[in-house]
């Protein structure tokens, strides 16, 4: 049975609409919610669903659509009212009291204001960041499915009138403490960051936090701004921003691996910076970033630690993961050879995955730059498979994994039944706009997976990592220890769950 509503001419930004979707499917009696704009992409997701009706076809970008798969003798009218109150909690929770119909409203109102984050439907995100643009203000581009044409258009501008143009696709910023977006509760301090990664930042802004330092501004770039179409362009401004803000004394850029023309670009801008510059490229040339005169880190871990001694401060010894990997090998049967990763990060997901192709040759992902070994989001696993459920392919018309677990649950089960899977290894990302309780969500899909394969004879470890700080809520420890007494072994960092997996899984013929 199911509910379907059209509203004519009610916006609402896809932040505010991920977290009402999520919070929709938790309602008594509902299977499946689907809270979105009614966009050509949005229907598209219905029709493959099975659940586009003639209205919800008719309607337009500017109309919200809600629709409800519920059980049978769910209230209708009672189901809707308590998602019309999801609505108005989020703006209670938000302190919202002013609203503007549009951005040369807001910046007529708001003349204190200088950044303006979008976070509206693609086909509309270009026209209103050029708005904010023109408005003299930074922009903070949170949407997705931008053209790479306009993304070039809207940097270019930016640069041109000395303007941060973060995005599209950027997930996570800190601009002068405040966190937008995904971001997560870290002290301030002295190292600033600049990414094309937002999980990457995360992972660099709490692995500083960690290790007693602190950011000054994390300025993110979109996945694309290393791309050969784009230029590093805001990765080059985002450095050169932080070159002359007296606030931050050591740089940090980090990025998946770049367009090798642009990274040459990005490079030749660290010896004019006059601070230290380390240099995070995931799969990247130590070489290459020696001789420009920056600091190579292969991984998150190696960038927050390099970052920590070059801002002064004492670097704590290395906390190695107290785990017993012979005595979980020996729970595997031999048939039980790969590893899968399920991950809400992009560049979580990368780490893991690099760990493993420096062992093994059968690596498979939906972002794999080899084409021979790239998933899509429909494909079934083949061998060591490590899947960034945050990719596009996953997200067009869904919430992010990070805010709604339902896709990542399934899929978990799935491998589960696999025998030839060892190791399932997953991440739980905390901070500001992150599920409540990321790891509480996933206990019981844990529990019945383990279930399943002991049902079936065997073991099946998995590995946990989880991205915060002492200052998120959820509390770290307290996500930590939950996973724990779920039988999870936890991985201190990104940088080593994926040497964690590969061990577990290693034959005699891998070593």
């Amino acid at each position: 049975m199911s509910i379907t509503v059209v509203r004519k001419n009610t916006y609402y930004d896809s932040v505010s609409l991920m977290s009402v979707s999520t919070r929709a499917n938790q309602l008594d009696g509902v299977h499946q919610a689907f809270v979105a704009m009614a966009t050509e992409m949005n229907k598209e997701v219905l029709r493959n669903l099975g659940l586009l009706t003639a209205e919800l076809d008719a309607a337009g970008g500017g109309d919200l659509m809600i629709v409800l798969d519920t059980a049978d003798g769910v209230d209708d009218d009672a189901t809707l009212v308590a998602v019309d109150e999801l609505f108005t909690a989020k703006k209670r929770a938000s302190g919202q009291t002013e609203s503007y119909r549009t951005i040369d409203a807001a910046a007529r109102n708001r003349p204190g204001a200088n950044l303006a984050v979008i976070a509206v439907a693609g086909t509309f995100a270009a026209r209103e960041a050029r708005k904010a643009l023109e408005n003299d203000l930074h922009v903070m581009v949170f949407s997705d499915n931008v053209s790479i044409e306009d993304e070039v258009a809207l940097k270019t501008l930016a640069h041109d009138k000395g303007l941060l143009m973060m995005g599209p696709d950027c997930g996570t910023a800190i601009i002068d403490n405040v966190a937008l977006c995904f971001g997560n509760a870290v002290r301030p301090g002295t190292i600033g960051i600049v990414a094309a990664s937002g999980t990457g930042s995360q992972e660099v802004s709490v692995r500083v936090h960690a290790l007693g330092g602190g950011v000054s501004q994390l300025i993110g770039t979109g996945g694309r701004d290393l791309s050969e179409q784009v230029g590093g362009v805001m990765m080059i401004d985002g450095l050169r921003a932080l070159a002359k803000d007296a606030g931050t004394d050591v740089i940090v850029l980090i990025s998946k691996p770049p367009a090798p023309s642009v990274e040459q670009k990005v490079l030749a801008e660290i010896a004019g910076a006059g601070k230290p510059v380390v240099v995070c490229f995931i799969g990247g040339s130590q070489d290459a970033v020696v001789a420009a005169g920056g600091t190579f880190a292969a991984n998150t871990d190696e960038a927050s630690r390099a970052a920590i001694r070059l801002a002064g401060l004492a670097v704590p010894a290395e906390t190695p993961d107290s785990i017993d990997v012979e005595a979980i090998r020996a729970k595997l049967t031999p048939q039980q050879r790969y590893i899968r990763g399920l991950f809400c990060g992009g560049t979580l997901c990368d780490e893991a995955m690099y760990a493993a192709l420096e062992v093994f040759p059968d690596v498979y992902s939906n972002i794999q730059k080899d084409p021979e070994r790239k998933l899509d989001a429909s494909s079934k696993s083949v061998a060591h498979t490590f899947l960034d459920f945050g990719d596009d392919d996953f997200t067009n018309g869904r919430p992010h994994p990070m805010i709604d677990p339902t896709l990542r649950i399934a899929r978990l089960l799935e491998e589960a039944k696999d025998p030839e899977v060892g190791v399932i290894v997953m991440d739980f990302i905390l901070g500001f706009g992150s599920h409540e309780d990321p790891v509480g969500v996933l206990l019981p899909a844990i529990a019945e997976a383990k279930e399943l394969a002991v049902a079936d004879g065997r073991h099946l470890e998995i590995v946990g990592y989880v991205l915060g700080t002492d200052q998120d809520r959820p509390e770290l420890g307290a996500q930590l220890e939950s996973l724990r007494s779920a039988g999870v072994t936890v991985a201190a960092s990104s940088a080593s769950t994926g040497r964690l997996a590969r061990a577990i899984v290693r034959k005699g013929d891998d070593a």
